[in-house]
């Protein structure tokens, strides 16, 4: 079935080139102009794709490595080789700054409910906060390694512990707490507010996805291929969530009920990672230099 499946996927999925090779596409984001957003982790720039196709790139620091839409109207991204935050506007104007804590390894980056900036500090284990005018508070992240961020329907932020095991919470007021996995060395990456009220994760070493209630009560998921290693995962314009499968060279699709639809990429070692829903599918980023648009089944 998930063979029939690939195949029957092959027409409804395009791939477009937007750098060479080597300059590593990673991650991805609808911006507040209609435009495709992505980092370019090797090249240090960032890229724009507009409605008709045409690739604008723009030089930022070294390893530009998640993206998100800010509440000012720019897109806020992390910088992971010169451990800084950037900020790019829709113009290309850039600027960016450093927090307190020297080489934390900038991963995660999203926007608050309280109108700021959140980002993880992967290396440092804190979790940082960022107003648009550049000021930075930093917080101890309850675990080790955090990773993605994403807002909750609580009005708290939630992140992934990859080393922590653990999926953690922090109020605005900078209160965490931890929700640990019944899976050991699940090492969870992405993750993503679901249209259940819930939030939904990847564990990247135990093929699973995870679900968990804004109570702490954790579901997860096998993945039909559990060496598939799942990485990012966003909302989907049909109700269910979608995640790239990194090791597979696939893109996978869960129901809100946990059913589970894997799906084929063009080639097995085309390296996905980040995925973003943009202009009614889904659009994953291709670490070899491609952005791959998969329509929505109907």
């Amino acid at each position: 079935m998930l063979d029939r499946i690939g195949r029957w996927l092959a027409d409804p999925v395009r791939v477009f080139t937007v750098s060479g090779p080597d300059a590593g596409p990673y991650a991805l984001t609808e911006g507040p102009d209609g435009a495709l957003w992505f980092t370019l982790v090797h090249q240090g720039a960032i890229g724009r794709r507009d409605a008709d196709g045409r690739i604008a790139v723009h030089s930022v620091g070294a390893k530009p490595t998640v993206i998100a839409q800010g509440p000012d109207g720019a897109l806020w991204f992390s910088e992971y080789g010169t451990h800084r935050i950037g900020r790019i506007a829709v113009d290309g104007t850039t600027s960016s700054f450093a927090p307190p804590t020297a080489d934390g390894g900038p991963y995660g980056v999203a926007a608050g409910p309280d109108g700021a900036i959140w980002f993880t500090l992967s290396a440092a284990d804190r979790i940082g906060r960022i107003t648009e005018d550049g000021d930075i508070t930093e917080y101890p992240a309850p675990g080790a390694f955090p990773s993605a961020i994403a807002a909750g329907p609580d009005g708290a932020m939630w992140f992934t512990l990859n080393q922590g095991n653990a999926i953690g919470r922090i109020t605005m007021d900078g209160h965490t707490t931890a929700h640990p996995l019944p899976t050991e060395a699940a090492a969870p990456v992405g993750l993503a507010q679901g249209p259940d009220g819930a939030l939904w994760f990847t564990e990247i070493g135990a093929g699973q996805i995870g679900r968990v209630t804004v109570d702490g009560a954790v579901t997860e998921y096998p993945l039909p291929d559990r060496q598939a290693r799942p990485h990012a995962i966003t909302s989907g314009p049909d109700g269910a969530l979608w995640f790239t499968e990194w090791g597979r060279g696939g893109v996978g699709r869960i129901t809100t009920d946990g059913r589970i639809t894997a799906y084929d990429l063009p080639r097995a070692d085309c390296e996905p990672h980040g995925i973003a829903a943009h202009d009614g599918a889904l659009w994953c980023a291709l670490e070899t230099g491609a952005l791959a648009r998969i329509d929505v089944p109907r």
